[in-house]
Order: C-alpha cells, then structure tokens, then sequence
C-alpha cells in the first residue's frame, strides 16, 4: 500500500547533516553483507556534503523518513543518492523523492537524470527500471559492478 500523503518534503539545512547520515547508515546496512563492506555512501561526510549539494529530506510526523541528494550538471541533474528509512521502505517514499528530482531537473532546464549504484543492489536497479531509468553501462568497482544509469526527461 503506498501511503504518501503524511510525507512532506523540505531542503536540508546544516543542522540535518547528523540526522541524514544516521539514515543513509540505516538505509545502506542490509547491502553490508551483501557487498562484504560499507557502501560508499555510508562513509560520506555529510556535514560537507549538505553544504556543497542539494538535499530534499521526505520528513513525516516530525521525523526524517528519506532524503535525495543531488547535483546539477551542465547537461543533467546528476542522483547523489536517495534512500529511505528501513521501517519507511514500500510506501512510495522512494518514487516521491525521485519525482522532486525531476521536477527539479525540467526547472532548472535539463533533459536528463542520471545515477549509479551497485550492480549486487538488485532492487535498486529494478526500482529505477520501474521508474523509467536505463542501464547506459556498467563497470568493474571494488570486487563488483557499478551501474550507471539515466532517464530522459519529456519536460
């Protein structure tokens, strides 16, 4: 069932930085035996990362439920990250914090997103799938495979 409508979405500010580090470490912890380490994004500095990128938090009853990191490049909105707390996942979260990104991208005049993740995050990849994305390739990286992906934006 996806249940939506108690989320409300707002731009990170410094004082997050702890809070959203807290959920991407949630978030990524099922993939540590998966991979046979931390996922890249648990070892972000997220106070640096919040002030050098853009950050939309998914907050429900207070709290923060997801977040989407992005970064605007000459030709695309590139997907930093974007997770979704772990008691939070199968609501529709994850395709609310996509959409705003899209929706930023076409406001800020770009055609195209674009991401990666890992290749062994294989409800990742099907997730994108599902929302419009494509494998544009796919590459060696630590012991796996990264997945760059994209999706075309109409306007």
């Amino acid at each position: 069932m996806t249940i939506v409508s108690s989320i409300r979405l707002r731009p990170a500010v410094p004082a997050d930085a702890a809070a959203i580090r807290d959920i991407v470490r949630a978030a990524y912890a099922k993939w540590v035996p998966v991979i046979g380490r931390e996922p890249l994004p648990m070892r972000t500095d997220y106070d640096k990362a919040v002030a050098e990128h853009s950050f939309d938090l998914a907050v429900e009853g207070g709290r923060i439920v997801g977040m989407i990191e992005t970064i605007p490049a000459d030709d695309h909105l590139w997907i930093e990250n974007v997770c979704v707390a772990p008691d939070a996942q199968g609501r529709g979260i994850g395709r609310l914090l996509l959409e705003r990104a899209e929706q930023q991208a076409i406001e800020a005049g770009r055609v195209e997103l674009r991401l990666l993740t890992n290749g062994a995050f294989e409800a990742n990849v099907s997730l994108y799938r599902r929302h419009g994305y494509v494998v544009d390739r796919e590459e060696p990286f630590m012991n796996g495979v990264t997945v760059y992906m994209s999706k075309r934006l109409t306007g």
